[in-house]
């Protein structure tokens, strides 16, 4: 397969400065393109280094109050950023690692900076970040997108209504930006670049970090690049034939599991879809299948926080007629409430859901199938909506690796009508999407699913 420059529409430059040859080195502020392959941005900076003869700095801020961050998400991000780290010395550039909040650490690092790159990211705090470096630093910051197949903007330039209302747009695209990336040799090596933390001893820096040891690391997946193509490798081997009919059983395990390793950027998007687009000797239908979930339905998410932007983790970012038939139904009888400690410990009457709770605590990861009847009964079970939006996107965010992400919060307003239709009227959900214990149980064996959870 023929390889390919950065395309145009990826790369926007964030203010209106200009380079200073006087300063060290060009400086890539790494942030949420977490991999040393295929990172659109890593390639753009190392070519401005090589047009000004300097070497490349790589620089990440580690942030100790990063929303909702816990030893779970960190631990897993730094086992991918070690390597990484090794990655990006081994082409020749530095990696620099520091505590700090990210946009501080970018501007510090700036100061002897000949010009700034980085990555793109979709929540407010990235956003933030990239605007007070824009705005602080005295040299140029460019932007590079390396997380979508399809540049936000360039699918669309408004809020889609739904995986329908995008589709035809993404498809008509996505081809254009299927390609493999050229990799760029550094020419000047970084001899000795800014000080930063040691990525030896993850355990170490972890200790001394104010962040909530609450929950737990994990010892079933393990960060990095290598762990992810290993991941997709096995997948499209073992699991993709037979996806199509087999990825809504839970037990099946036709699934990728990648959604953690595309959450931290530790592989692209793009090498995704390649590989799985390329599968030999697979069904097409199962490969389209899976294509619509990474492509479509993800960057539909992306789509939702880029341009809701103000409340795309409120009650309010809801379609106006889901807020409505919600609103209408606030003060129907719930069959049961439980508090927000009894849900997060599994203390109810149904024994799929606290297992799938369990599961969610413990593995901090839910098959689709049953992210939808568990996200489905918090509004069920508690007193008002907005307080089971809330109670939702807390334990989302708090215990799912690929939680605090634009599918987390597109996800979660799924189950509160976003990107859905109206249905039938019912109490308590109104017209939005209901999802009933026996209609999961027609799905999959849920009784062999419980039992390997207790």
């Amino acid at each position: 397969m023929a390889t390919k420059l950065i395309d145009e529409r990826r790369i926007k430059v964030l203010n209106d400065r200009s380079p200073d040859d006087t300063n060290a080195y060009v400086l890539y502020w790494m942030q949420h393109s977490q991999r040393a392959e295929r990172n659109e941005a890593l390639e753009f900076a190392i070519g401005r280094a090589n047009e000004h003869g300097a070497p490349l700095c790589v620089g990440f801020g580690l942030t100790e109050d990063y929303p909702e961050g816990s030893l779970r998400h960190f631990q897993f991000m730094l086992e991918g950023l070690a390597e990484t780290a090794e990655a990006i010395q081994r082409r020749g550039a530095c990696f620099v690692l520091r505590l700090g909040s990210p946009d501080q650490v970018a501007i510090d690092l700036a100061k002897e900076a000949i010009e700034v790159v980085t990555d793109r990211g979709y929540l407010r705090h990235h956003r933030q970040w990239r605007e007070s470096v824009a705005k602080e630093i005295a040299v140029r910051l460019t932007q590079v997108e390396c997380d979508l197949i399809v540049p936000v903007e360039t699918a669309s330039t408004k809020r889609e209504y739904a995986a329908r209302t995008i589709r035809s747009k993404i498809e008509e695209l996505s081809d254009e930006f299927l390609h493999q990336l050229r990799t760029t040799p550094v020419d000047r090596e970084c001899q000795c670049g800014p000080h930063g933390e040691s990525l030896d001893d993850i355990d170490r820096l972890l200790k001394q970090m104010k962040i909530d040891q609450s929950v737990d690391a994990l010892d079933w997946i393990v960060g990095g690049t290598s762990a992810a193509r290993k991941r997709l490798k096995h997948f499209i081997e073992d699991r993709l034939t037979g996806y199509e009919r087999e990825r809504s059983d839970p037990l099946a395990a036709h699934v990728s599991t990648l959604s953690p390793y595309l959450h931290f950027g530790m592989i692209s998007p793009v090498d995704v879809a390649i590989a799985v687009r390329d599968a030999r000797q697979r069904r097409t239908s199962d490969i389209d299948s899976y294509l619509e979930e990474l492509i479509v339905r993800r960057e539909l998410a992306h789509n939702f926080t880029h341009y809701a932007r103000a409340d795309y983790d409120q009650f309010s970012c809801l379609p106006d007629w889901a807020i409505e038939t919600l609103q209408d139904h606030r003060d129907d009888e719930r069959p049961t409430i439980y508090t927000a400690n009894e849900l997060e410990h599994s203390q109810t009457d149904d024994e799929i859901w606290n297992a799938a709770m369990t599961e969610v605590r413990e593995r901090g990861y839910l098959h689709n199938q049953l992210r939808m009847y568990w996200g489905k009964r918090f509004l069920e079970w508690t007193n008002t909506p907005e307080y089971a939006y809330r109670t939702l996107l807390s334990l989302n965010n708090k215990y799912f690796l690929d939680g605090r992400d634009a599918n987390s919060f597109a996800n979660v307003g799924w189950v509160f009508g976003l990107h859905d239709r109206a249905f039938g009227e019912r109490p308590i959900f109104g017209k939005v999407r209901y999802l009933s214990k026996d209609g999961i149980e027609k799905k999959f064996d849920s009784e062999a699913y419980v039992a390997q959870l207790d």
